[in-house]
């Protein structure tokens, strides 16, 4: 049954109805309503059985999921942008002692300067930390992916970041079927842990290891991200089977049969793109969506299938790899090596800035006339950039020029 509810509280009762035993809490916008959220349904009495601490800071709030997650217990919590990096030592620390954490990563600018709108940065920052990444494009899926980020997370013993956008999702109301503890006990199994901290059998975890097995540890750490790749359109498969809806898996295509240009993105820019493609469509240019659902583990063949066929592929990417261009676009570029297969990377909506209809319009007729460069910036103010070039040495704006 639809309600009417933001998006923040759909999460909070989506996490509240997987019974996490441990929540740890640091508020941060725009991930503040889904903590204050949970924070109201333990106090009153909604969500039992649960420990809600609140903490100093980030790094605490990690670090007490970890210490939850050790001893046998379901444990959540909840960050964005400069959160998310302050939390970064306990965050490889979650994922190398094998704790199957669940977060929410409300995305957010990181600065300087400050930013508090949307982009992609901070997760994508930790794209190479451990953790399944999982981007909803919507507030629906958003909450459909938490409790299949814990089912996922307690299979494998892996942490997973859910990553919804904020403000964008997190603030937006809309209806949204909102899941409940009744419904999510017939999909979520109680947590099983792999291993625990017991005093009547006594084990080390995260203990020093040397060079002589280093490298053992993280090849170990790498076989499981592999298996997510089945465990995931498993889990995702299972939810629909039980809720009568497609949300989460690797990827979502839309309209991408017979299509000759493809836009591969990630987030809610998904539901715009949904608009733009349908508009083409209705025009006569075949183009199509393909959405990344996950992003770590990285599903490398099922995007060169997905795509395969394709003469022209667009990345929108909403995080910049400063000095290198896209991030998930090195990703695609793997994908579809040795397939003949254009690819353009387009860098958009950083710090918030509006990703237009119109101005994904215009870009999309650019590719199918194969007049986009390889990197481009979505309405990027060049007057603006060329004032701030007019101050500075010489040798940048022969860059520019």
């Amino acid at each position: 049954m639809l309600r009417q509810v933001e998006g923040s509280k759909a999460v909070a009762a989506a996490v509240a109805a997987c019974r996490p035993q441990v929540i740890c809490a640091y508020p941060i916008s725009p991930q503040t309503h889904i903590v204050e959220e949970l924070s109201r349904l333990v106090k009153a009495g909604e969500l039992t059985g649960c420990e809600y601490v609140n903490v100093e800071s980030e790094f605490a709030a990690m670090s007490g999921a970890i210490g939850a997650s050790a001893v046998g217990a379901r444990s959540y919590t909840a960050t964005s942008s400069q959160g998310l990096l302050y939390m970064v030592e306990a965050v490889y620390n979650a994922s190398g002692m094998g704790m199957p954490i669940v977060m929410t990563v409300a995305n957010r600018a990181i600065g300087a300067p400050i930013n508090i709108w949307n982009d992609h940065g901070d997760s994508m920052s930790q794209r190479d930390s451990g953790w399944i990444q999982l981007y909803a494009s919507s507030n629906q899926e958003a909450a459909d992916l938490h409790p299949q980020a814990f089912a996922i997370a307690e299979e494998l013993s892996v942490p997973v970041m859910v990553c919804m956008d904020g403000f964008v999702l997190t603030h937006a109301t809309e209806g949204i079927d909102v899941l409940d503890a009744a419904g999510v006990d017939a999909f979520l199994p109680p947590f099983e842990p792999r291993q625990i901290l017991d005093p009547d059998e006594p084990v080390s975890i995260g203990s020093m290891v040397g060079p002589d097995a280093f490298t053992e540890v993280r090849y170990l750490a790498h076989l499981r991200q592999l298996e997510a790749l089945e465990v995931i359109p498993r889990v995702a498969a299972d939810f629909a089977a039980r809720f009568g809806r497609d949300s989460g898996g690797l990827l979502r295509p839309y309209r991408t049969q017979g299509a000759e240009t493809v836009v591969v993105a990630l987030g809610s820019v998904f539901g715009t793109l949904q608009d733009v493609v349908d508009a083409e469509r209705d025009e006569g240019v075949s183009v199509g969506l393909l959405g990344v659902t996950s992003f770590r583990p990285f599903p490398y063949a099922a995007l060169a299938d997905a795509l395969a066929g394709v003469r022209r592929v667009v990345v929108i990417e909403r995080a910049l790899a400063v000095g290198a261009g896209g991030i998930v676009s090195g990703d695609v570029r793997l994908a579809l090596a040795g397939t003949g297969i254009g690819q353009r990377t387009v860098i958009a909506g950083l710090g918030g800035r509006p990703v237009t209809t119109t101005s994904l319009r215009e870009l999309l007729g650019r590719a199918v006339r194969d007049e986009l460069p390889e990197l481009t910036f979505l309405d990027l103010d060049t007057a603006v950039v060329d004032r701030e070039l007019a101050r500075l040495h010489p040798s940048l704006r022969e860059v520019r020029s």
